[in-house]
């Protein structure tokens, strides 16, 4: 596998056009089921299941609904997300660090779950933890870090890439928020430094209408992957998964057969 690649069910993170992850939201079971029905025959190469959006349950009923939305996919990659209020989320039940780390073992347990979302910001102990018990149990880790409300100076996105890395992290992912065009060229400036100089994929977004540009221009900064939705978005800025991949393919063949950073990953 080439430096800052990843496979996951065959499928190849951090080489060619960025992979359309698209997020279930929903807040029944039975309304996540068939999301992921959906999803498995919409244009998504992988499924994050938002667990924020689900309030019925408590950590051991999610590894169960994790294992009926593995059987609704088949072998699409599966990433599991309990996003907090902090950085995004939306759950109505109390959050704590314990019941973080319960949510995220009960999904490593299920055996459904391919990838993990862990946030950055719950500290190198709990990232560094469950990326020993993800890596047992044959599973990946995606470190995340959300800003909704600006973006950071470059040095400090540099750095919470570098942190994601050395704590453990298999995927590395930086959402951001911009407030002007400068806002976007810092962010796409860090990925493609982040992309040249990490040994893991990385994942860069700059959110909302600002930012939309870098939903679909992943492939010439070095992001890995991007999301899109089927009906509701998770995050501001979200594309239609169908208009996404359209756009993603149109760039990706004006590029050829590959784009200038991946003959320039081929050359190292």
């Amino acid at each position: 596998m080439d430096k800052g690649c990843l496979s996951v069910r065959g499928l190849t993170l951090g080489k060619g056009r960025p992979k359309i992850c698209v997020p279930v939201v929903e807040r029944t079971a039975a309304a996540i089921r068939e999301a992921a029905r959906r999803v498995r025959a919409s244009e998504a190469q992988l499924l994050e299941w938002r667990a924020d959006y689900w309030d019925e349950g408590e950590p051991e009923q999610a590894a169960g609904l994790l294992r009926e939305i593995r059987r609704e996919i088949g072998g699409l990659p599966l990433l599991f997300t309990y996003r907090t209020r902090a950085e995004g989320g939306v759950s109505t039940r109390e959050e704590n660090p314990e019941r973080y780390l319960r949510l995220n073992q009960a999904a490593l347990a299920s055996g459904a779950a391919d990838i993990i979302d862990v946030e950055l910001g719950m500290g190198e102990s709990m990232l560094r933890t469950l990326c020993g018990q993800a890596h047992a149990a044959g599973a990946y880790v995606l470190a995340s870090s959300h800003d909704f409300a600006g973006t950071p100076p470059e040095q400090e996105m540099e750095a919470r890439f570098r942190r994601m890395e050395e704590w453990g992290a298999d995927i590395l992912k930086l959402a951001v928020m911009p407030k002007s065009a400068e806002d976007l060229l810092s962010l796409l400036r860090v990925c493609l430094t982040a992309h040249r100089q990490a040994s893991r994929p990385v994942v860069a977004i700059s959110m909302g209408e600002i930012g939309l540009e870098s939903r679909v221009c992943g492939e010439a900064f070095g992001s890995a992957m991007t999301f899109g939705c089927l009906d509701q978005a998770s995050a501001p800025g979200q594309l239609a998964a169908g208009e996404l991949a359209r756009l993603l393919d149109a760039l990706h063949a004006a590029h050829g057969k590959t784009s200038p950073f991946q003959a320039e990953n081929e050359r190292k």
